[in-house]
């Protein structure tokens, strides 16, 4: 994943993870946004190669950004939490543009 820095101000309200059925919603603060994937804390551990969807909203629009990937790694214990890095794989170019100009801190 790329290493850039994301505005500390939230860019967007609970993240919605979908896997296999299950669902988990992630407050913004336990989100770190890279123009390529998305890295989360949580309370579960992911295995790695693990497919999974993402839905980001952003509080000013209305459109949500569905995003597909897969874990590519999952740190942590079950005491401490899990850092999840999620790399995506399906996303359109529009979704992807936007997605690397909030990494980078830009406005659209």
């Amino acid at each position: 994943m790329s290493a850039s820095k994301v505005n500390a101000t939230p860019l967007f309200g609970p993240f919605l993870v979908q896997s296999s059925g299950q669902k988990l919603t992630i407050p913004s603060e336990s989100v770190r946004l890279h123009k390529n994937g998305i890295e989360f804390r949580c309370s579960d551990a992911f295995a790695t190669w693990t497919e999974m969807t993402v839905e980001l909203e952003a509080p000013w629009e209305d459109q949500r950004i569905q995003a597909q990937g897969v874990i590519v790694a999952c740190q942590g214990s079950r005491h401490a939490g899990f850092v999840v890095s999620m790399l995506f794989t399906h996303l359109s170019p529009q979704s992807a543009a936007r997605l690397h100009s909030l990494a980078t801190g830009l406005s659209m």
